[in-house]
């Protein structure tokens, strides 16, 4: 940048590369519209007001608002290369996003991390990173790679690494794990944030997380414990995404003075919902339906984001700050019409008006990381049921699940646990990087399928293979389908595969359009409701969680049923 440049087109003293002119202008730190010409020079804002340039563009009617950050993302999620992604998200407004790639590095370590950060290093939009802190995310979990703290810091010198990523193994914090504090000493030490994941932490576990540097959680999913989080000093992040819903329940925040610290994120991003709804735009719409003020809709994913992750001069249509600008039609249906990033224009009536496919990298660790036997009907066998079975039990359009403490009947008894008439169904988890051969297996309620099985190797964090279905047999296919293809989800029923998207990549990406991948998610989706899978859940972003560790109460992996608070194993029977 030129700054004596700058300065002269600021005052008018020179002609700017560009200026938008006309509209009016949505100002963060105002909260107010202004009627004003936006001044353009080398990629930064020099000045509002009357200004002439050396390329206009009338946008009369229009309003100019800063583009749009996703404050947390998992790429890998949205099952698409990045280039994929952003060809669906740009047009949307979004500029930035703030990435945490530790699916992949559950799967493949630093080679993982290195990927993706290859992948996105030509795109147009602002993909930063932060690096995962809890790889496996928890003591009990299997996953391909371990990360150190030694591992992370060398990432710190890259201008794209902002901060250390989600701290979910809060109780590690609490009890002072040294491991994990060198993590988080590490990313202080280099000026970096640290974020959290923190589902119910409060009282004086809270004080001891927030008191070890960890700013931020995109876990609550009760407006109690976010203002009790916003008052111990963390900033919020209201997750609205595919399977986590939270901006309901977080409206409270979503005013000040709670808003001045909280912003929006997503989380995961199936592309069915890129694709018909949109990304940050469609959050922001979504709230302004819900009565949330517009101007702090927009902040909530513009300043807000910025001011939290240290981005200085990003966020706002002001001088001197990054001319990454979204033009809208108005404060209500936010539709995009004209997104910019440094000034030059990216994506015009929701297309991408630049190109960045490449080639993907012949990766022979992410393209080949299935390292698991044939699977069988005979290996999914339960113990003998005593008295009680442990179930767990699905919450609708939540991540958490309960405990269910359940007397079998007769048929559940004769069909090994599995009662499709009160909605219990079988379980397992494949362990599939390391071919230990081992295999989890419990009991869920809440799924609602009747017939057949489901099956996924996208399965957080540690992203093993994950069935449940209504019998061994199905289960047995649906889970060796998904080896077969070294990842993918997959629809079975009857001993005949449905429907089934390979996920190659690590077995958590595809390399087709998002069109097609699309395609194969409705799909599978049909066939997961035509087995009866319940409205209230999505079949396979639902799956995907249920081995995670870390979210209360009862989870499944390789190592049998967790009670995720106490961190230990616990019976399926008893």
């Amino acid at each position: 940048m030129n700054l004596k440049k700058l300065i002269d087109v600021a005052m008018g003293q020179e002609k700017a590369d560009l200026v938008l002119k006309g509209a009016e202008v949505l100002n963060v730190f105002t909260e107010r519209l202004e009627q004003k010409d936006v001044a353009i020079c080398d990629g930064r804002i020099a000045g509002l007001g009357r200004y002439d340039g050396k390329a206009e563009i009338d946008l009369s009617g229009k309003i100019i608002v800063p583009g749009f950050m996703d404050g947390h993302i998992h790429l890998e999620s949205s099952l698409l290369t990045p280039a994929e992604f952003e060809r669906l998200s740009l047009p949307h407004g979004t500029v930035a996003i703030m990435a945490d790639p530790h699916e992949i590095a559950n799967v493949a370590g630093t080679e993982g991390i290195d990927y993706m950060m290859k992948l996105c290093e030509n795109l147009s939009m602002r993909v930063y990173f932060n690096m995962p802190s809890c790889v496996p995310a928890a003591p009990l979990e299997e996953s391909g790679e371990t990360l150190e703290a030694d591992d992370i810091s060398p990432y710190y010198s890259d201008d794209r690494v902002l901060g250390l990523a989600e701290v979910m193994n809060s109780y590690s914090v609490t009890c002072g794990d040294e491991k994990l504090l060198k993590k988080i000493i590490d990313a202080k030490k280099n000026n970096k944030i640290v974020d959290g994941h923190a589902p119910f932490l409060g009282g004086k576990d809270l004080c001891a997380y927030t008191a070890a540097g960890v700013r931020s959680d995109h876990e609550c999913t009760d407006s109690g414990e976010a203002i009790e989080k916003i008052a111990r000093g963390q900033w919020i992040m209201v997750r609205e995404g595919t399977a986590a819903k939270n901006l309901k329940a977080l409206l409270p925040i979503c005013k000040p003075p709670y808003s001045s610290r909280a912003m929006f994120c997503t989380d995961d991003r199936h592309p069915g919902d890129l694709i018909r709804q949109g990304h940050m735009d469609a959050i922001i719409r979504e709230a302004v339906s819900l009565g949330v003020d517009p101007f702090i809709a927009v902040k909530m994913c513009t300043i807000n984001t910025a001011s939290y992750f240290g981005l200085k001069d990003h966020g706002a249509v002001a001088p001197g700050y990054h001319a990454d600008l979204a033009v809208i039609d108005d404060l209500t249906d936010f539709n995009i019409e004209r997104v910019f990033i440094e000034g030059r224009e990216v994506a015009e009536n929701g297309k991408m008006t630049v190109d960045n496919t490449e080639a993907l990298p012949d990766n022979q660790k992410i393209l080949h990381s299935f390292h698991m036997n044939k699977v069988n009907a005979e290996d999914l066998s339960t113990p003998e049921i005593m008295h009680c079975q442990r179930v767990i039990g699905l919450r609708k359009h939540e991540l958490l699940t309960d405990e269910i403490i359940i007397q079998p009947t007769l048929r559940g008894r004769q069909n090994g646990g599995i009662d499709v008439k009160r909605d219990i169904l079988k379980a397992a988890v494949f362990e599939r990087h390391h071919n230990t051969g081992h295999i989890g297996v419990g009991f869920i309620t809440g799924y609602g399928i009747k017939e057949g099985a489901i099956a996924t190797s996208v399965a957080h964090d540690s992203h093993n293979l994950i069935v449940i279905g209504t019998n061994d047999r199905d289960i047995a296919l649906a889970a060796e389908t998904v080896r077969e293809h070294e990842g993918g989800l997959v629809a079975v029923k009857d001993g005949k595969v449905l429907e089934c998207l390979p996920l190659p990549i690590a077995g958590l990406m595809s390399p087709l359009s998002a069109e097609e991948v699309d395609q194969k998610l409705r799909s599978l989706k049909k066939a997961a409701k035509e087995l009866g899978a319940s409205d209230d859940i999505d079949a396979f972003m639902t799956l995907a969680f249920v081995s995670l560790p870390v979210i209360p109460k009862l989870r499944l992996n390789g190592k049998g049923m967790i009670d995720v608070i106490n961190q230990e194993i616990v019976d399926i029977t008893f």
